[in-house]
């Protein structure tokens, strides 16, 4: 009870005077500590609340649910990243290997959500706009798990505030600014990563909070149940929130900085920390704060490894060695011994870009011969023949053509130094260069590459390259000697130009499939130079030969060759993107991102402007009273001796940092970032803004309003009413649900936000009118893929009512129309008085049907699907049109094949008559994510 009476009275010794330092002559002086026990800090603990707290969290929470699980079933098709993380659901269940930048706990939790609902992963999530409820997806028990979480972060907030020692008021402000704030809705609503991210986030501060309560008693505390409690709750819960995302780790940088401050004042303190002691605080903190969240985040790559046992399409990412752990990837024995004539695949080394290949398709530009590219999957089109630079002599002169090797006895070893011609055996040509530029890279030091030649051609001079063994990087004495199989790491120079072939994460464009380039550098660096041979195969190798495979590799060696290539493939996510932004514009709320656009309706996540834009002044708040603070210390003033100044800077201190924390290290960052990404940050300057209004209302003796609770109350109440009245304003964006232009127009306060209201209706009554086929409606911004079925389960284009027979004809209309923001259309003079402008394209074909008496019969408007706005995520290089959905057991043959050559230059034709369409591409074949 005595712990209670503390926590309701309040008495005003234990808020102090923040300000009398700056107002009085005398400030009241520092009590002497005896110990580190910081001065005006009692036993918040959240266990042993008033029971009306309680209640009022209850009521919370539930408000919470009710917000963030409205209509969640709405819409009813894939919307923005669920095509990637819904997807990676489908492929946990079948277990293929897929690649993703962000670690595996909140997709795993995805996973089981839709598992125990069901979910037999057939539905591939492939377009943004495909329908869920015909194949009976189990979508709503999926997007569950980030609304559970987004109602979980509500009481947090709330029991974080508690910790800190505010009033009941304050701490409901803050949930109620989470519980209100639009951007958290939306994100916790749909099949996406953020909101398991905030909500790990938001239980490290809680826990990180208690612990230092715990800490800041002294040493009474030190090591009782409860501080170990808080300690290792703090420890799992940063292990969890970098095992969702890597912005986890920012937040392991905020309890870094902080325990670090906490160590420095222990060892200040001579009277009651002894070293002995200091290094059981600093062990202790090691123990949870490093070690418990490194095991959680391997823990869950374990788990991930344990479910992805077969190969998939991210297989291409990893090294040969890590794919022969994988089902029916494991590569057979090959001879180790390479000769001329052998029938080899050459990898490079450096880049996982995978093997020299080349293709019937020829460089629009340059030398116009076929093109030589980097493939990162095993096909028949990446199979060379090793040649002597001179055909070996038979009794009748020279022995013609790329097999002259097989029968000649005795093999001819391709050692250090020997020059070699590299035949391509589907094509019949040879690897050549020559004094071109490369199509992309049109640097003087770089040739282009290609294959020349024909089948019975003899080839020229500039098809001979010299083997030069890398003795360094080759293992084993005869590895360093000659050509071994996986063995040797060797480079490829160019006699004629003495250059080296080289390759590196440069992307061709479409019409090479986006595979990485292959040129010849004149300097290129040592690790993009390096190759290496997987396959090897030669007539006279029998069974008998030396054989070698790759060393497969434990859990350690996947766990870090899979974390390079995550680091790798995230920071080269540089690519534009319509809807990213930069970090300055977060904090003011410049831009959202779009969603999803269907049938009049919207969603765009935007935030709530009233809590961004007051959050945001609370943080520069702090930093003008920090400079101000420095400024006053640096002339000896007594400031930092009045114990509720000094409590003012540490808490709230504490909350800036951690907004400095996971704000500012995006601005060291070139990829793609988007408004999503400040999330992190705006939890801590929510909890900024309402530690800087307790202290305000209920701990500054100097403002005479700590002792009137209700002006406090009257406060968050007029707050809170204009939060949510904001909300409501810009619910219809979260929701999807109706709303008019008008509406969407007046709510529309900056330029800068860029939903677009023209794609709404009118009038709300007309969304209770169906269309007569239900067809989705582009936005003149750039809006989500709208071809899937309805809710009925038709297609676009089906009829809604009973099909009446009809005779007549269709006429076929084309024209250019020109619109404004607002739809409206304007005319030849007005586009002209615009002057120089951009406009957006929108496709849009109308079919008008006419009877026979000339009777308009239908005039429907037929939207053409536009790309869609999901960033495509990086989970295939490249992929040849021919491989792209081949069977991947293929792979468990002897020879690295997963394609009919013989079909591949048809293949290839159709692959570029669709991209001359310009289809838009599944997501998993681009180069870009959001993060």
């Amino acid at each position: 009870m005595a712990n209670k009476s503390r926590v309701l009275s309040r008495p005003e010794e234990d808020y102090g005077k923040a300000l009398d330092s700056l107002v009085s002559a005398k400030p009241e002086r520092k009590r002497k500590q005896s110990s580190y026990q910081s001065a005006g800090v009692l036993d918040y603990d959240i266990f042993s609340l008033p029971s009306s707290d309680y209640y009022l969290l209850a009521t919370l929470t539930l408000a919470a649910a009710v917000v963030r699980l409205f209509r969640i079933y709405q819409p009813s098709s894939v919307v923005f990243d669920e095509v990637h993380f819904g997807g990676f659901a489908s492929k946990y269940i079948k277990g293929k290997f897929f690649m993703d930048v962000h670690p595996p706990l909140a997709k795993l939790l995805l996973t089981l959500a839709g598992w125990l609902a069901g979910f037999d992963g057939e539905f591939d999530f492939k377009d943004i706009g495909k329908d869920y409820l015909e194949p009976g997806v189990p979508y709503v028990a999926m997007r569950l798990l980030p609304a559970i979480c987004g109602v979980l972060t509500v009481p947090l907030m709330f029991m974080t505030l508690k910790a800190y020692g505010c009033r009941t008021t304050s701490a409901a402000l803050g949930a109620g600014m989470i519980l209100f704030e639009n951007g958290l809705l939306t994100q916790s609503r749909l099949i996406l990563l953020d909101s398991p991210l905030i909500f790990f986030t938001a239980l490290t501060a809680l826990a990180w909070t208690c612990f230092t309560n715990q800490h800041e008693q002294g040493p009474e505390k030190a090591f009782e149940p409860n501080w170990w409690f808080w300690l290792a709750a703090t420890g799992l819960s940063l292990g969890a929130t970098v095992s969702v995302k890597w912005v986890g780790l920012f937040t392991i940088g905020w309890v870094g900085i902080l325990t670090i401050l906490q160590l420095w004042v222990l060892l200040g303190d001579t009277k009651t920390v002894t070293p002995r002691l200091w290094f059981k605080h600093f062990f202790a903190r090691a123990l949870c704060l490093i070690v418990l969240p490194v095991a959680f985040y391997m823990g869950m790559f374990a788990i991930h490894f344990l479910c992805l046992v077969n190969p998939g399409e991210g297989d291409g990412f990893m090294s040969s060695e890590f794919q022969s752990t994988l089902n029916s990837k494991a590569m057979q024995d090959v001879p180790v011994d390479v000769a001329m004539g052998s029938r080899v695949s050459i990898r490079h080394h450096n880049t996982q870009g995978g093997y020299l290949h080349s293709h019937n398709h020829m460089y629009p530009v340059g030398s116009k011969q076929q093109q030589i590219t980097l493939y990162p999957h095993k096909d028949d089109n990446n199979l060379w023949i090793m040649e002597n630079q001179t055909q070996p002599e038979g009794l009748d002169g020279p022995v013609k053509g790329p097999n002259a090797w097989d029968k000649l006895e005795p093999l001819r070893y391709i050692e250090d130094g020997n020059v070699v011609r590299l035949y391509h055996i589907t094509t019949h040509r040879r690897l050549h260069s020559h004094d071109v530029r490369p199509p992309i890279t049109e640097a003087e030091w770089q040739n282009e590459v290609s294959a020349y030649g024909y089948e019975g051609f003899d080839g020229d001079a500039n098809d001979f390259f010299r083997v030069e063994i890398i003795k360094s990087m080759s293992d084993g004495a005869e590895a360093k000697k000659r050509l071994r199989t996986i063995q040797t790491k060797f480079k490829l120079v160019h006699i004629i130009t003495g250059c080296v072939l080289f390759s590196h994460k440069v992307k061709l464009p479409g019409w090479a499939f986006e595979q990485q380039e292959v040129t010849c550098a004149k300097s290129g660096t040592l690790p993009n130079s390096v190759w290496y041979i997987e396959s090897n195969e030669h007539p006279l190798l029998g069974a008998d030969a030396e054989k070698v495979n790759y060393r497969k590799p434990g859990f350690f060696g996947k766990f870090w060759e899979l974390q390079k290539v995550m680091w790798r493939t995230n920071a080269g996510l540089v690519e534009s993107h319509t809807w990213d932004s930069r970090p300055p514009s977060w904090p003011v709320l410049r831009r959202g991102i779009n969603f999803w656009g269907k049938d009049h309706r919207q969603i765009y996540l935007t935030g709530n402007p009233v809590v961004w834009w007051s959050s945001t002044v609370a943080v520069l708040l702090y930093v003008a009273f920090k400079g101000i603070a420095v400024l006053r210390w640096q002339r000896s003033c007594n400031d930092y001796e009045v114990e509720t100044f000094k409590r003012f800077d540490f808490e709230i201190g504490t909350s800036v940092l951690g907004w400095a924390c996971h704000y500012f290290p995006f601005y060291l960052m070139t990829r793609q970032l988007f408004l999503h990404h400040y999330l992190p940050a705006l939890y801590f300057a929510v909890m900024t803004f309402c530690q800087t209004y307790d202290f305000i209302t209920s701990r500054i003796a100097t403002l005479r309003i700590h002792d009137k609770p209700a002006i406090s109350t009257l406060g968050v109440v007029v707050y809170l009413s204009i939060s949510i009245a904001a909300f409501a304003m810009y619910a219809p964006l979260a929701y999807g649900d109706p709303w008019t232009q008008s509406a969407c127009n007046r709510v529309k306060f900056l330029k800068t936000w860029d939903f677009d209201c023209s794609a709404f209706h009118t009038d709300l009554a007309q969304y209770g009118t169906p269309s007569a086929s239900g067809n989705a409606v582009q936005t003149n911004a750039p809006a989500a893929a709208v071809n899937a079925p309805n809710a009925d389960g038709k297609s676009p284009g089906e009829e809604r009512v009973t099909p009446q027979p009809m005779q007549g004809s269709v006429v076929q209309e084309e024209r250019v129309e020109y619109r404004d923001p607002a739809g409206n259309l304007l005319n030849e003079e007005q586009v002209k008085a615009l002057g120089d402008v951009s406009f957006e394209t929108r496709v849009e074909t109308r079919t008008r049907l006419v009877d026979a008496h000339g009777n308009v019969v239908l005039d429907e408007p037929v939207v053409a699907a536009p790309a869609p706005v999901a960033p495509p995520h990086p989970d295939v290089e490249g992929r040849n049109p021919e491989t792209a959905d081949a069977p991947s057991a293929a792979a468990s043959q002897n020879k690295p094949a997963t394609a009919d050559a013989d079909e591949d230059p048809a293949k290839e034709r159709r692959a570029e008559q669709l991209q001359g369409k310009g289809q838009p591409k599944p997501g998993s074949e681009q180069q870009q994510a959001t993060g």
